[in-house]
């Protein structure tokens, strides 16, 4: 592969004469750790934020003259505004690297390897600046773009640092609790398999309120953060609970078998992109005669044609990291039909005291694409003979109920089923 592959074609760069007040701005607001300096397009020199930040430090003259002040590190703090009005070329480096468009890219690699930089200008036959390549584009190139989407598990160790922790568990659990409660007590469920069960709160409360609860989760983080939260239960409880680490495809034959009730809460059915109509199969043969299976789907159709594929954008802060606010965003690209399957892109921004904001990750989990009719289909094929749809709202951190609305279409943000064998 060659530089032309994965180089930025958008270049930023400043010119001799720019302040360095305007080239950090520079470098803080688009994320990067140094610009090119040219003049009339030509490359003389490379500015990073080690350039800026030696010059805080004294020079060997200073150091002769007075050298006490070197260790006055507070006092070098105080030089900002001085070091602010110096021009680039000042302080740039003249040394450069340059690679052209043919340069192969493991070459270009190596010479960031050897020269210690993070980027490389680009330069045409001419000289002239035409792109930009850093470590992480080539990263991206090399590694990310063969990875394509974020495995399951991975996604959710991910989101369980942060994401999880900002949402308002209370605030669910007293809104679909109730609900599933009723439903179970009209189909005298006791034994209930909770697959995606995530940090484990409804398997949690139902199993304090005399439930026998299995819970499975594909992900490492949630089944830690799901055990740790059970110890607030009393011993009699813990012995009606059990927190499993994979997959129901993989788990169902080892479980207990068959369950009165299975949940699939929180999207988690769509997370099998290309074998959910099987999930609901092989989940109909693991329940009892009669028993129920309930789940919440985000109502794909919603995001799409109404909401300009957000899902939601939210602010929250964690109990133990008060002086940081994440950002959480949540948008979907269009289906492909095709396959019926839907990207979700998930990103998080996190703010430092409120000065700026910058990336703490984006992921990307392909999910199946579906709908009313198309759960309806499946449910039936698979032996449900009652299916029933209500819907829900949601914008991120405050929840509705379960099953006390109807689904529209263009108005409800969950599908929530409810299917009886």
């Amino acid at each position: 592969m060659k530089v032309s592959d994965a180089m930025s074609r958008h270049v930023d760069h400043v010119l001799s004469d720019t302040k360095v007040k305007d080239v950090s701005l520079l470098i803080f607001g688009r994320g990067i750790n140094g610009v090119p300096v040219c003049k009339n397009k030509k490359v003389v020199g490379f500015i990073t934020e080690r350039d800026i930040l030696s010059q805080f430090y004294p020079s060997l003259d200073e150091y002769a003259q007075d050298p006490f002040r070197e260790g006055d590190f507070e006092g070098m703090e105080k030089k900002v505004q001085d070091i602010f009005e110096l021009t680039a070329d000042k302080i740039m480096s003249t040394k450069i690297t340059r690679v052209t468009p043919d340069t192969p890219l493991l070459r270009a690699q190596s010479l960031m390897f050897i020269e210690k930089v993070g980027r490389l200008p680009v330069v045409d036959k001419n000289k002239n600046l035409i792109g930009i390549i850093s470590k992480g584009d080539i990263f991206r190139t090399l590694v990310g773009d063969r990875l394509l989407f974020t495995e399951d598990e991975e996604y959710n160790d991910w989101l369980s640092k942060t994401y999880y922790a900002a949402v308002d568990v209370e605030n669910r659990l007293s809104h679909e609790i109730p609900d599933l409660i009723k439903v179970f007590d009209q189909h005298k469920v006791k034994t209930i398999l909770d697959i995606g069960c995530g940090t484990g709160d409804h398997s949690i409360d139902l199993a304090g309120r005399g439930f026998n609860v299995t819970g499975i989760d594909r992900s490492h983080g949630m089944i830690r953060e799901a055990n740790r939260r059970k110890e607030v239960l009393s011993k009699e409880a813990l012995s009606r609970l059990k927190f499993y680490k994979g997959s129901y495809t993989d788990l169902g034959s080892k479980l207990a078998q068959p369950f009165d009730a299975v949940l699939m809460l929180g999207n988690t059915l769509s997370h099998n992109p290309h074998d959910f109509q099987e999930v609901i199969k092989q989940t109909a043969k693991s329940l009892s005669k009669n028993g129920i299976l309930i789940l919440q789907i985000t109502n794909f159709d919603k995001v799409i044609k109404v909401k300009n594929r957000i899902l939601s954008f939210n602010f929250a802060k964690l109990s133990g990291e008060p002086n940081k606010e994440y950002a959480f965003l949540e948008f979907y690209d269009l289906p492909i039909e095709r396959y019926k399957t839907i990207l979700k892109t998930f990103a998080i921004l996190v703010s430092d005291g409120g000065k700026r904001w910058k990336s703490s990750g984006v992921r990307n989990s392909l999910m199946a694409y579906s709908n009313k009719e198309i759960f309806g289909k499946v449910l039936k094929r698979s032996g449900f003979t009652k299916v029933s749809f209500y819907g829900g709202a949601f914008d991120g951190r405050r929840w509705d109920y379960l099953l006390r609305k109807p689904f529209k279409v263009l108005e409800s943000d969950w599908l929530n089923i409810v299917a009886v064998k």
